[in-house]
C-alpha cells in the first residue's frame, strides 16, 4: 500500500477502504473461496441438483446444456455479501464515534 493509498482511505469517501481491499484482494480471495464455496456446494446437494438439472438439456431436442459455472458465481455472490458488511462496519466507523472502538480507530479518525 502506497502512501497516498493510505491517505485516499483516511480521506476517502464512507466505504474507501473497503473500495481499496475488494480491488486488491478480490482476486486472491477467490482463489481461497472457491474451494470452500464449492465444498459447501457439495454437502448441501446443491452441486448434484445443479448437475441433474443441466444433465436434463440433453432430452430436449435441439438444445444444449449452458454454460455456467455454478461456483463461479456463488464464490463472487459471496465475496460481494463480504465487502457489503465489511463496507457497512466502515460507513459505521466514520460515521459514529461510538464504533470506534479501539485505540487505533479512535486515533485515525479523532475521538
Amino acid at each position: 500500500m502506497s502512501f497516498q493509498d493510505a491517505s485516499s482511505i483516511v480521506k476517502g469517501g464512507d466505504t474507501a477502504a473497503t473500495d481499496y481491499f475488494e480491488k486488491t484482494t478480490t482476486d486472491s480471495l477467490r482463489t481461497r473461496f472457491r474451494p470452500i464455496v464449492d465444498q459447501a456446494m457439495k454437502s448441501a446437494g446443491l452441486a448434484k441438483q445443479y448437475d441433474q438439472l443441466v444433465g436434463s438439456y440433453k432430452s430436449i431436442p435441439f438444445s444444449s446444456a449452458p454454460k455456467f459455472d455454478l461456483t463461479g458465481y456463488v464464490t463472487d455472490k459471496a465475496l460481494a455479501g463480504l465487502f457489503t458488511v465489511v463496507g457497512e462496519q466502515e460507513k459505521q466507523i466514520r460515521t459514529n464515534p461510538a464504533a470506534r472502538a479501539t485505540d487505533l480507530l479512535k486515533q485515525v479518525f479523532g475521538h
